[in-house]
C-alpha cells in the first residue's frame, strides 16, 4: 500500500510543481514585478522546471521498458487512434446498429 501511495504523491507532486510553474510564468509576464522577486521566481522556476524534467524522463524510462519485445528490442510503433484495429471494428458495430 506504501507504493501506491508514492505513486499518487509523486503525479500529485508533479501536477502541483507544473501549477506551481505556471503561476511563476503569468507572475513574470505582469507588468508589475519587481527584480528581486523576479530573480528569485525565476530561480523557483528553473529549479520546479528541472524537477519536471526528471519526472518525464524517468516517466519514459518506464514507457520504454514496457515497449522492449521479448528480445529486449524496442518496438515503436506510431500512435493513431483511428489505425486501431480494434477501435475500427468496435465503430462499425456501432454504425451497423
Amino acid at each position: 500500500m506504501a507504493t501506491r501511495k508514492k505513486g499518487k504523491t509523486s503525479e500529485a507532486g508533479f501536477a502541483e510543481r507544473m501549477a506551481r510553474l505556471q503561476e511563476i510564468v503569468e507572475r513574470l509576464e505582469s507588468d508589475d514585478v519587481e527584480l528581486e522577486e523576479a530573480l528569485a521566481s525565476f530561480e523557483e522556476g528553473v529549479a520546479l522546471s528541472q524537477a519536471c524534467s526528471k519526472d518525464l524522463d524517468a516517466a519514459q524510462r518506464k514507457v520504454e521498458m514496457l515497449l522492449k519485445d521479448a528480445g529486449g528490442e524496442m518496438t515503436l510503433e506510431p500512435f493513431d487512434p483511428g489505425l486501431d484495429d480494434e477501435t475500427d471494428d468496435d465503430d462499425s458495430d456501432e454504425d451497423d446498429a
